[in-house]
């Protein structure tokens, strides 16, 4: 009986076991174990999202600036716009954009394309767009991948975190849905071989959407000097500085190709200036 329900725990994990992606230039398609799924997970963001930006309009600090407001969003269109090179599904997301005024060094994208973007990581960082464009591709690849409830999945399978917690204190499925998406996207830290993945894939997004892949690394380093002795809640549990940055140059150099098609396509589609009119 014991090794029946050893080979049926086995046939259940394999058969949860899929990759989230496609692989992109970069390959990013390693077998994942999902058993939480993928409409739970988006329910939870939607709920979670919601929250957020409601406790953020009544702090008043929900888009209050409407030019670097415009800025985000226009940068996120052209991230949103290449995720069908890893996935078909996401074009279709209910894709949000919001931006918080707070001193946070933070961005994240919940699953299913719930976007914050603090104006702490843009102004202490003095990004570019450019630069912005990796930290959003970044959270965006954290949503391609699933990788939320990738941890969920295996938070459930050992029975702890938030799934020991419903049991334990018998609080209802709402609320444990609600906090789902919280805790794994914004709570708990991701884990540095996600983290690594989200640099990887998100660099090839935004070489796709034509920003410069070598900006990512610009904004690890600008993360180094900026954190000192001190960890930014973005940089908790990532790889060092030295192993990210050394990570990225090698990303950067192989979807460079795709950053200059990128350029050339837009120089060859951009409006051409007018001569002016020939003198009779």
């Amino acid at each position: 009986m014991k090794k029946y329900f050893v080979a049926l725990a086995a046939a259940l994990l394999l058969t949860a076991c899929a990759s989230s992606t496609k692989g992109g230039l970069v390959g990013a398609n390693r077998a994942q174990m999902f058993l939480v799924s993928e409409a739970q997970m988006n329910q939870s963001a939607a709920l979670a999202y919601t929250q957020t930006l409601k406790q953020a309009s009544s702090k008043r600090t929900l888009n209050t600036d409407p030019i670097k407001t415009k800025r985000v969003k226009s940068i996120a269109d052209r991230l949103i716009a290449q995720v069908g090179t890893f996935r078909d599904d996401a074009l279709k997301w209910d894709w949000q954009v919001n931006v918080i005024k707070d001193d946070t060094v933070n961005a994240w994208c919940m699953p299913g394309g719930k976007i914050a973007v603090y104006t702490g990581i843009i102004d202490k960082l003095s990004l570019t767009d450019d630069e912005l464009a990796a930290v959003m591709g970044h959270e965006i690849a954290h949503a391609l991948r699933e990788h939320s409830r990738e941890q969920a999945s295996t938070d459930q399978l050992k029975n702890v975190g938030i799934f020991a917690v419903g049991l334990a204190t018998g609080s209802s499925e709402i609320a444990n849905l609600a906090s789902l998406a919280t805790q794994y996207t914004i709570t708990l830290p991701f884990s540095r071989s996600h983290e690594t993945e989200a640099d990887t894939i998100g660099t090839e997004l935004m070489a796709r959407a034509g920003y410069n892949p070598n900006s990512a690394v610009n904004v690890w380093r600008k993360m180094q000097q900026k954190s000192g002795s001190s960890v930014p809640e973005i940089l908790s549990t990532h790889p060092s500085h030295e192993s990210r940055i050394k990570n990225l140059q090698k990303v950067a150099q192989q979807v460079m190709p795709l950053y200059q098609s990128a350029q050339t396509t837009k120089a060859a589609t951009a409006p051409k200036k007018g001569k002016g009119k020939k003198r009779a």
